[in-house]
């Protein structure tokens, strides 16, 4: 047995004098231990965040609300579909993968539960930040103009770019045999004289409609219409409110810039709510004081007021 072991000894030996062995310093061993677990540790960082994005997408884009009419919308899906952000995700799953089999956890246990636990984990951790604002504040930065913002504009753009056999935006004006709706591309019009099926619902101005059918340049020819509903196509929602303004609820434009779209509401009250008969250049027109909203009003040169 002690001569095995003399012998491996001088093995060794042998191979480190001839060169084919070097001895590194154990700093180096921790740099590159030190190294690994940050690669890891972003890479898993990185796959959660996307993974987030794309269940963001999947939320807040027309993508999925596209099957409900069936295998014409199946088409709209394909083309809206974030293939930069899945193809993303996938390198960095993958790469944490790689990144854990290099490192000595591999050895402690199977790959293949390594590679379950990350892929349950990444999906648990990106569906959870998903319902947070960090998403939607990341698609408000990334159609803005700062630099980060700028990094992720080309993952969540498909959502928002013309579709060749679908479209959705916000009902302007409604004619006997056509839509003229606003767009996060701008104002188009939508062709109902081929429509094979109805609205289930009368389309009026300011609601949201999706359509599936065939671009035509500045027409878009229906085959089938449909109202959205109240919180569908958040994304398409607040790309209309940064193109065209604001509007409330249901779609229609606020006065003096209130509106009400995603979660955020601006509450202050037009001036048209006013009574007519108020004169705001320093005096009353008539009585000199009138009611506002059930309260008191007062305003310069109004000596008295009404509750």
């Amino acid at each position: 047995m002690l001569n095995e072991e003399n012998k491996i000894e001088e093995r060794v030996m042998d191979k480190i004098k001839s060169g084919r062995v070097r001895l590194r310093s154990k700093y180096v061993f921790w740099a590159e231990k030190l190294g690994l677990g940050s690669a890891l540790a972003l890479s898993f960082l990185l796959a959660v965040l996307f993974f987030s994005l794309f269940f963001f997408y999947l939320k807040a884009s027309d993508n999925l609300a596209y099957f409900s009419f069936g295998s014409r919308g199946f088409f709209v899906f394909l083309e809206s579909f974030p293939y930069a952000l899945v193809a993303v995700l996938v390198v960095l799953v993958f790469l944490a993968g790689y990144l854990i089999k290099k490192s000595d956890w591999s050895y402690k246990k199977p790959f293949g539960r390594w590679a379950l636990a990350l892929a349950g984990l990444i999906m648990i951790s990106g569906a959870l930040l998903a319902y947070t604002k960090m998403a939607e504040m990341i698609e408000n930065e990334a159609f803005g103009s700062r630099p980060l913002g700028v990094f992720f504009r080309p993952f969540l753009q498909p959502g928002l770019n013309e579709r060749q056999f679908g479209i959705a935006g916000r009902v302007i004006e409604v004619g006997p045999d056509y839509v003229k709706i606003q767009t996060p591309q701008g104002t188009k019009t939508i062709d109902l004289k081929k429509i094979e099926l109805p609205p289930r619902e009368t389309l009026r101005e300011g609601m949201f409609v999706m359509a599936v059918g065939e671009n035509k340049g500045d027409t878009f020819e229906a085959r089938l219409i449909r109202p959205a509903g109240g919180q569908d196509l958040p994304m398409i929602r607040r790309e209309i409110h940064r193109r065209f303004g604001p509007f409330d609820s249901d779609g229609a434009p606020s006065p003096q810039g209130t509106g009400d779209f995603g979660d955020r509401i601006m509450t202050s009250p037009p001036l048209d709510f006013l009574p007519n008969h108020l004169n705001f250049n320093g005096g009353p027109a008539s009585s000199g004081c009138d009611s506002f909203g059930g309260g008191q009003l007062f305003l310069p040169g109004c000596r008295d007021s009404i509750d």
